[in-house]
């Protein structure tokens, strides 16, 4: 009995010890706020100046979220990343491609995109957020120009450009990517872009941005600060902060990871969308299921990441894809609650508890199903048995 004593203090000493080694990730997801409801917002980025037709896509997707309601018959949400300048093309090749000129979404030739995006912000479907004053940092994509005629011809093209055109490093906003490895902005140029963005945001909403994602999920502490000090309070992550490009192009220097829930430095709430539904690419009703599905068990919103080439490349396939995703969502959680990630945030920093989850029984079933995202935690709780009294406390809970 002694020896057998001695074995299970010993087990015990090694669990406790692994639980001190991860306490601070485990301790972080005991501490994210549980929802009570099953919740799903469609993130749609990249929208606003470029292509003409986005004005029909932005119809048709505005009449299809109209179509798909909650329980509460509340219509789905669609948050649409805002990007409020494309190059002007005559501009640009007037200058032999030497000096940079702007079409803004305010410009006329875009009535009809902002027409499409104001009928569904007054359908309650679209909740516009800042993407960014461009796709791109003008200097970055001037100097590339130099020496790519494929970005040469980007940047001198008559018709409104889609930047989904250009190569991935040089879509990124908050680093220079002209070359690689990017080179970081300095906080002071920062600080202006970001007033400027505001002020052209405010011109075409009526109101200061509110929410923003940065481009290509690269991004810094300086950035966060000038929204902070333009109005915005909620940060839309994939979970962790991207600084820079890497010489291969990769968005890496990451600097931060954060939970939902939690708070930047400059006082904003970090949401994170980490569900990834692209019809276009082959993603099908029954992948945004069942990832919906696993945030719900962890107590999680679904924010559905999801961009603006898939209506324009493949529109009807598309749309048809993504209603048949949300009927499917609210079939397989007959209790899913559409919002938008500013509603959510709020509902997070007041603990409503109409929405979060305080009962130690369901918190402990939603920390349970956290777990194995923890990098490394999983491996050394199944050497060490742990996963079997984990997982055994999460199926009684």
């Amino acid at each position: 009995m002694a020896v057998l004593a001695l074995a299970f203090a010993a087990i015990l000493m090694l669990w406790a010890a692994v639980l001190l080694a991860f306490a601070g990730p485990l301790s972080a997801r005991w501490r994210e706020p549980v929802l009570r409801h099953p919740v799903l917002i469609i993130e749609s980025d990249d929208w606003g100046a470029g292509p003409l037709v986005q004005a029909d896509a932005l119809s048709r997707l505005s009449a299809l979220l109209q179509r798909v309601r909650d329980r509460s018959g509340r219509p789905a949400v669609m948050t649409l990343g805002v990007v409020l300048e494309v190059p002007d093309g005559a501009r640009v090749a007037a200058t032999g491609g030497s000096a940079y000129h702007a079409l803004p979404l305010a410009d006329a030739r875009f009535d009809a995109i902002r027409a499409a995006m104001q009928a569904g912000i007054d359908a309650g479907v679209f909740a516009p957020q800042l993407h960014g004053q461009c796709h791109y940092w003008p200097p970055a994509v001037m100097e590339a120009a130099k020496s790519d005629a494929s970005v040469r011809d980007w940047l001198t093209a008559s018709d409104p450009a889609a930047t989904e055109d250009l190569p991935s490093p040089l879509q990124t906003r908050w680093a220079d990517a002209s070359s690689l490895p990017s080179r970081a902005l300095a906080p002071e140029v920062i600080q202006q872009a970001v007033v400027a963005e505001a002020a052209s945001y405010q011109a075409v909403f009526g109101s200061a941005p509110q929410v923003a994602v940065a481009t290509t999920f690269v991004w810094n502490e300086a950035v966060e600060t000038a929204w902070a000090q333009a109005g915005v309070e909620t940060i839309i992550t994939p979970g962790r902060r991207a600084t820079c490009r890497t010489a291969a192009g990769q968005p890496a220097c990451e600097d931060a990871t954060m939970l939902t829930g939690e708070c930047s430095l400059a006082g904003q709430t970090y949401l994170v969308r980490d569900v990834y539904f692209e019809p276009a690419l082959g993603h099908t009703p029954q992948h945004l299921v069942e990832r919906l599905q696993t945030r719900t068990r962890q107590g999680r919103a679904s924010l559905i990441e999801t961009h603006r080439f898939n209506f324009l490349r493949a529109q009807d396939a598309s749309l048809a894809t993504l209603e048949a995703g949300l009927h499917a969502a609210l079939t397989a959680c007959p209790d899913l609650h559409f919002m938008t990630p500013l509603e959510l945030a709020h509902v997070m920093n007041k603990l409503d508890p109409d929405w979060i989850e305080f009962r130690l029984r369901p918190r402990w079933a939603a920390w349970s199903a956290r777990l194995s995202e923890i990098p490394r935690f999983r491996r050394v709780a199944r050497l060490t048995g742990l996963a079997l009294p984990l997982a055994w406390l999460g199926r009684a809970a």
